[in-house]
């Protein structure tokens, strides 16, 4: 329809407030190419002032050139208009279209509501409408579900183009680190040989290290760099050396284009996760088989696919879950992640303990973290069963000695040639850059000392890069081992010849010793019986086969070890025999008992406690009472009785002035009651003279003893 030059639907009201002229185009690419598009956005002002408004009370809101109108995130212009809706500073808000005003439905209803609550009106090409009025606000409803329909239209066909380019491989965006762009738009290998040495010497330094966070050290530790071409900017294609990072890393192992795969449709994005204000968030990689499109051998390649799912097995098992073991650490168990439990099947976690925590055992403590059930079952000798699979281990691996023992050497050499390479290349390339700085200089005409000032300049930082370049090789080469002499040759071949020798060495990590028994052991289960010392325990190879053994574990009580009845019954025998407790404890090392807990023999002491617990009659220690009769003493105790020393007691026992009897052990026993003690007591005060010559002879005829 057409409007008269004021429209009838127009108030007072209205022209005392502004009238607003809303500009926006979808994408910058518009801003650029569409210029007549914008340019009929902002005439609308003209219109404005043909409806009655003054030019100084028509203003523009364009701050929202480039931005899709698919929703009010990152629409400032937007956002402001209906601010000032709401401050009811607006009378009436124009624009080309009402699409371009929002082509979402939540927020064109916003707007209509604010519209229709401060009494706004709203005109396009066609003519102006009041949301308050019902024809209007039914027509302006249709407007907006149809500028939405129209989005998801544009939107679709333009998915269903990329798909269907994407089926055929055709479809590429920027190419990953090790790639270019070809002519006929295709990602071809770097031709750079640099760069495509640091990209293999990372593959091959996983195949070694194992763990993502291994191979970061390893680069790091030796500079190697990644090469990186930038995707914009004015230095658009450029190659630069960037330090290597783990999300570096994981992009470039979780990429099957570097096994030659092309995909597509590996990054959705999920609107529940998506953050307001960042319209890259909420974005979720796929696995490679769960892409749209999925091309194997469509594109040159670095490794094989089978390569690329070892690796990706390799990270998965890297990672601490249930059903995996983890990554190798540098903890002492051999069988971190490996130790199952034989009762409920769940891992047995490890715990350290002891000096430096060179101690370690085995523990199922899931149902009592989860459910606060008891323990299920626990094995603080954990050495033990290391020690057992570590056996078999080398047992299965002794065949491959001979191999070994081959492959070291070229292993040592192949290893020094991989480091090297990378620094050849790199002082390669920065001979190359003195040299073509040179002749550029030489190119440059000498008048033209503006020009030759700066050749000069960039061939003298050529020159100063090159030499720090080769100060830096330098101190690298004094960090790595030189190139290997016949004699040292000859002594790797020895070592590897000796498996068990390598794997007790000390520079042998618990994390290498621990990836060795991964590459051939399963899983390992462990059933504790809690009322012995037997530990069951099953091997299961990686092969399938399964082998079934057991050991004997340390326990807190006798009662538990499995030849206690054998161990009661020979110490009733030697306690029958009157051995004393040092005797019996040796008697029973010989004989090869051990006692519980950790102890490997028996000492007195123990023997002592033991015969005390089960009952059993020893023979009573030297000096003991036990037996002994009123008044009766040894000579040590008789002469803390008379308060004189143990030598005055013994040459009374040889003169015979002692009341003395001998025990089952033949050891003397002194009868001393209070009169014979007071007798003692004279004869050692007694001075020895002509005159007591008669008392002391009294005194030296011990008294009889009185019958019992």
């Amino acid at each position: 329809m057409s409007d008269p030059l004021r429209s009838p639907k127009l108030r007072a009201w209205h022209l005392d407030r502004v009238a607003v002229v809303y500009v926006r185009q979808s994408t910058p690419q518009q801003v650029l190419d569409h210029k007549e598009s914008t340019a009929r956005q902002y005439a609308l002002a003209d219109r404005a002032v043909a409806l009655g408004w003054t030019r100084d009370r028509v203003t523009t809101i364009d701050d929202d050139l480039g931005k899709s109108g698919q929703s009010i995130e990152g629409r400032p212009g937007f956002q402001r208009l209906l601010a000032e809706v709401a401050l009811d500073h607006i009378g009436l808000i124009l624009g080309l279209e009402m699409s371009r005003l929002a082509r979402c439905c939540k927020d064109w209803h916003q707007l209509l509501e604010l519209c229709g609550r401060y009494r706004v009106l709203l005109a396009d090409g066609d003519g102006v409408y009041d949301p308050t009025d019902h024809s209007d606000r039914l027509l302006l409803s249709l407007h907006g579900v149809m500028n939405e329909a129209e989005l998801h239209v544009l939107k679709q066909r333009m998915y269903q183009g990329k798909l269907n380019k994407a089926r055929r491989g055709e479809l590429f965006g920027t190419p990953p680190i090790g790639y270019v762009r070809s002519p006929n738009g295709s990602w071809v290998l770097d031709p750079d040989e640099q760069v495509q040495a640091a990209v293999r010497l990372v593959f091959d330094q996983f195949d070694r290290e194992a763990t993502m966070h291994g191979l970061l050290r390893y680069l790091v530790h030796h500079h190697v760099r990644l090469p990186v071409r930038l995707a914009g900017g004015p230095s658009k294609g450029q190659l630069e050396w960037h330090r290597p990072s783990r999300a570096t890393l994981q992009n470039l192992f979780r990429n099957p284009t570097y096994a030659g795969a092309y995909r597509y449709g590996h990054r959705p994005a999920d609107a529940r996760a998506k953050q307001p204000g960042r319209p890259g968030t909420g974005k979720r990689i796929r696995r490679p088989e769960e892409c749209l499109v999925l091309l194997r051998d469509h594109l040159p390649a670095y490794i094989t696919w089978d390569r690329f799912e070892a690796n990706q097995a390799r990270l998965a098992a890297n990672r601490s879950t249930v059903a995996t073991p983890g990554a190798p650490r540098n903890g002492p168990s051999l069988l971190a992640g490996l130790v199952r439990c034989g009762r409920c099947g769940q891992r047995m976690a490890v715990r350290y303990d002891g000096p430096r925590g060179r101690a370690h055992a085995y523990s199922c403590s899931r149902a009592a973290a989860d459910y606060g059930e008891p323990l299920c079952q626990g094995l603080s000798s954990g050495g033990a069963v290391d020690a057992l699979v570590a056996g078999q281990v080398l047992a299965a691996v002794e065949p491959a000695a001979l191999e070994a023992r081959l492959a070291a050497v070229a292993g040592v050499e192949r290893q020094r040639a991989e480091r090297e390479r990378p620094w050849q290349l790199r002082r390669e390339r920065a001979a190359h850059e003195v040299d073509r700085a040179c002749r550029q200089f030489q190119a440059c005409e000498p008048e033209n000392r503006l020009v030759a000032r700066e050749w000069e300049r960039r061939w003298e930082d050529a020159l100063k890069a090159q030499r720090q370049l080769g100060d830096e090789y330098e101190r690298w080469r004094r960090t790595i081992p030189a190139e290997l002499s016949p004699t040292a040759a000859t002594a790797i071949r020895a070592v590897a010849a000796d498996l068990p020798a390598v794997g007790s060495a000390p520079t042998t990590t618990p994390a290498d010793r621990q990836r060795v028994t991964r590459l051939l052991v399963a899983r390992v289960v462990v059933t504790v019986d809690k009322a012995s010392e037997r530990v069951d325990v099953t091997v299961y190879w990686v092969g399938g086969a399964v082998r079934s053994h057991a050991l004997a574990r340390p326990v807190t009580r006798y009662s538990q070890q499995a030849d206690y009845p054998r161990l009661v019954a020979r110490l009733r025998e030697l306690c029958a025999d009157r051995w004393n407790a040092a005797g019996i404890a040796e008697r029973l090392n010989a004989e090869g008992f051990r006692p519980p807990k950790r102890t490997t023999r028996f000492t007195g002491e123990m023997v002592l406690r033991l015969t005390t617990h089960v009952g059993l009659a020893r023979r009573p220690r030297h000096g003991s009472s036990t037996g002994w009769k009123s008044d009766e003493y040894r000579p040590m105790g008789l002469a803390r009785r008379l308060e004189l020393s143990r030598d005055t007691v013994r040459r009374w026992l040889r003169a015979g002035w002692r009341n003395v009897r001998r025990d089952e052990d033949g050891h003397h026993v002194i009868w001393a009651d209070a009169g014979e003690r007071d007798r003692l007591r004279e004869l050692h005060r007694l001075p020895r003279t002509w005159a007591n010559k008669g008392r002391l002879a009294e005194l030296q005829k011990p008294t009889p003893r009185p019958a019992r």
